[in-house]
Order: structure tokens, then C-alpha cells, then sequence
């Protein structure tokens, strides 16, 4: 008998290592920042300020709206590759807070909005931002403590639930991977002709994405655009 249990450990116990071997293979291989995106990160004209699994862009003093907007990244994206389309929201007056979620994955800290809010007591008008899967991660968390919530910004993602703040969808029209008929009760969807699923960040082409028609640069300008639109209509 006791032969047998340590029969059953001993397997469990290699079961348990071939998953823990397959799952650190699997967040191992993610995509990286490019170079534009590292310039960014590292850049003197910039206000950037690093803390923990915090980055956060202020504005120029002379544009700042006294507005916050926060940024779950996409799935197995290396956050810092969003740093070129916030910087552009930064130009606009927003205090825009990138999430390095653990594994790079926001699954793993969906409720990471509610401990940048508390950090910025000064701020009250608060705007959640998402890309993907850091998209949908948003959305689940504004449905739970969407109080503080001033509006849920979806880029290349859907809202897998029915939250009640403001929603701004805006996608490609080039994105195969998003499911497009799970935008139809989102308040408001914008489609960027020739844009796909990847060019909301900077990390190079996304396997099974469509091809972009547009540049990259082209995509972000018109995504802010429409951003500080729904942005400036939410907070009348």
C-alpha cells in the first residue's frame, strides 16, 4: 500500500513537472518590442517614469487634461511595445499607465487598474485601455469595479461581458483574428480601413494576422484620433 501511494506521488509529482515545463516553454516565447518602441522606452524628450510593473508617460504640464488613461497589453506582447501609441496619447494631455502583466499575460492580473488609481489619487477621470487579450481582461474588470471607470477602450478586442461604462471598439479591417460579430452591442466601433490586429503595438508581424494596407504609424495616428474623440465626448 504504501509502495502504491509513493507510486502515485512520484507520478504526479512528474506530471506536475512536465506542466510546469510546457507552460514556462509556451510564456518563453513572446513577441518583443521593436526598435522603435525601445527608442521610445529610452528617450530624454519624454516624461517616462518606471515603477515595478509600471510605466507611466506624463504629459507636457501645458496640454496635461487631467486625465488617466491605463493599458493592459496583448497576450504574450512585451508591454513596452505599446510605449510609441501611448507616447502619441501623451502629446494629447493623457497620463497613460502601461501594465506589465505577469507572463505577459493579463489574465494573470486583470485588477491591476485598481492599484494604478489608488497610486494617482490626483486624477479623478479615469479611461481603461486594452489590447487582445489585455482588451478583454479590461472589459472583465470594469464589469467588477468599473465604478471608478470613466470608459473601456477596446483595440483589436471585443468585451466579454456587458460592461456598463462607455465602450470604444476600434479594429482593422485587415484583422483576421478578432471575431467581429462580438461587437455588435459595443456603443461605439470604429474600423481603420487597411489596419490589422499587430499595428496597435510594435512587435513586428502577429502569426495569423491579415496584411496591413496602411503603415503602422498610419494605424496608431488614426487609433489616437479616435481615442481622444470618445474621450473628449465622455468626459463633457
Amino acid at each position: 500500500m504504501l509502495k502504491k501511494k509513493k507510486r502515485i506521488i512520484a507520478i504526479l509529482a512528474l506530471l506536475l513537472l512536465i506542466l510546469a515545463c510546457f507552460f514556462y516553454l509556451y510564456v518563453s516565447d513572446y513577441y518583443k518590442a521593436d526598435e522603435q518602441a525601445r527608442n521610445v522606452s529610452l528617450s530624454d524628450s519624454l516624461n517616462i517614469q518606471t515603477s515595478k510593473n509600471l510605466t507611466t508617460i506624463y504629459p507636457d504640464p501645458a496640454v496635461d487634461k487631467q486625465i488617466g488613461l491605463i493599458f493592459y497589453p496583448g497576450g504574450k506582447v512585451e508591454s513596452i511595445a505599446y510605449l510609441p501609441l501611448l507616447s502619441l496619447l501623451s502629446q494629447e494631455g493623457l497620463t497613460s499607465v502601461l501594465v506589465t502583466m505577469p507572463f505577459n499575460l493579463a489574465v494573470f492580473n486583470k485588477d491591476a487598474a485598481e492599484n494604478v488609481i489608488e497610486a494617482v489619487p490626483t486624477i479623478e477621470n479615469w479611461f481603461l485601455a486594452g489590447h487582445s487579450l489585455g482588451g478583454a481582461m479590461a472589459s472583465s474588470f470594469v464589469e467588477d469595479q468599473g465604478s471608478t471607470i470613466k470608459g473601456l477602450i477596446l483595440l483589436g478586442a471585443y468585451p466579454i461581458n456587458d460592461a456598463d461604462v462607455p465602450t470604444l471598439a476600434i479594429y482593422g479591417s485587415e484583422d483576421i483574428k478578432l471575431d467581429i460579430s462580438k461587437l455588435e452591442k459595443t456603443d461605439q466601433v470604429i474600423e481603420i480601413v487597411g489596419g490589422n490586429h499587430a499595428y496597435f503595438g510594435n512587435y513586428g508581424l502577429q502569426d495569423g494576422d491579415g496584411t496591413a494596407t496602411i503603415s503602422r504609424d498610419e494605424q496608431q495616428e488614426i487609433a489616437v484620433t479616435e481615442i481622444m474623440n470618445f474621450i473628449q465626448r465622455a468626459t463633457k
